[in-house]
């Protein structure tokens, strides 16, 4: 089901929550909690509620999305509700902001937060340089951002680095869950000698590889190169190497390790859902995470 406001006020578009779940049985009940999604224009607003559906389907929520528009229009809001099969497992509202409104977006969006559940505020693209300081991320418990669709991503998620806060954290981290797991599990493999030196190769303007090289740098001790090339991940021991290669838009990976014969492990690129999914499974801070940005600054870069 799928309601449209043109034209109206967060009073009357909670009234109208308030009917839908007296005359439909829509419930907030069971809601774990409240996400905030802070975008740019209402295209983009579309692929966010795709990809915040799908995350619902885990973790049952509110999502309320604020689709800024332009500054110097006439103020006004017009918003829409998505329930049932329309908003996957979330209660979904669309509020979309025109004029002053859009300097105003904690105002907004506090009338649709529910009560004792905490609140994440997701920006898929354009996101604050201090989101701890932004209207809407001082209400969060959890701060999303995604350095992967930034103009310069290598800059920005070094920003993250400059402006990290307990709390936050960006799906570029997210999307190397499954190759710091494997890079995890052979080091535990025999010889276990230090890493001497560790090569991360990929696109430039891929952060999550930036990612990775920070985590390694932070977590080993030793000097970490960031290529521009092919993507692979190769780690230098005295008397082995591990390397993990993968074409750049290929799903299997090759695993090398010096004297074994060539393993080919399943590991695709994670969409934009499931890396978010993740994220909302914790609403602690990530240390880690903070270890892997801070550790970006122990990393050479080469081409």
């Amino acid at each position: 089901m799928i309601i449209d406001m043109p034209e109206t006020t967060t009073g009357d578009v909670t009234k109208r929550l308030v009917k839908l779940r007296e005359s439909n049985g829509v419930i907030t009940q069971g809601r774990v909690l409240t996400l905030v999604v802070c975008t740019l224009d209402s295209s983009e607003a579309e692929d966010a509620i795709d990809a915040a559906n799908d995350a619902s389907r885990e973790h049952p929520c509110r999502v309320v999305v604020l689709a800024r528009g332009d500054r110097a229009a006439p103020t006004k809001l017009d918003a829409q509700i998505r329930v049932g099969g329309d908003a996957g497992a979330a209660e979904v509202i669309v509020l979309r902001l025109q004029g002053d409104l859009v300097n105003h977006e904690s105002s907004v969006v506090i009338p649709f937060l529910l009560p004792d559940t905490p609140m994440v505020a997701w920006w898929p693209r354009g996101a604050p340089e201090f989101p701890s300081r932004d209207s809407v991320g001082r209400l969060a418990a959890r701060r999303i951002t995604d350095a992967t669709f930034a103009p310069d991503p290598l800059e920005a998620i070094k920003r993250r680095r400059d402006s990290y806060a307990s709390g936050d954290t960006d799906l570029a981290w997210s999307r190397i869950t499954y190759w710091r797991a494997l890079l995890a599990a052979e080091l535990d493999e025999p010889p276990h000698e230090p890493v001497e030196s560790v090569v991360v190769s990929g696109l430039r303007a891929e952060p999550a590889l930036d990612m990775l090289a920070g985590w390694l740098a932070a977590k080993l001790g030793c000097p970490v190169q960031r290529k521009t090339g092919d993507l692979r991940v190769e780690l230098r021991r005295p008397t082995a190497s591990i390397t993990i290669a993968r074409p750049q838009t290929g799903v299997t990976a090759t695993l090398t390790r010096t004297g074994d014969p060539d393993q080919r492990i399943a590991l695709a690129r994670r969409e934009t859902r499931d890396c978010l999914a993740e994220e909302l499974r914790r609403l602690d801070p990530d240390e880690i995470y903070a270890e892997a940005l801070a550790g970006i600054e122990r990393v050479s870069y080469d081409g």
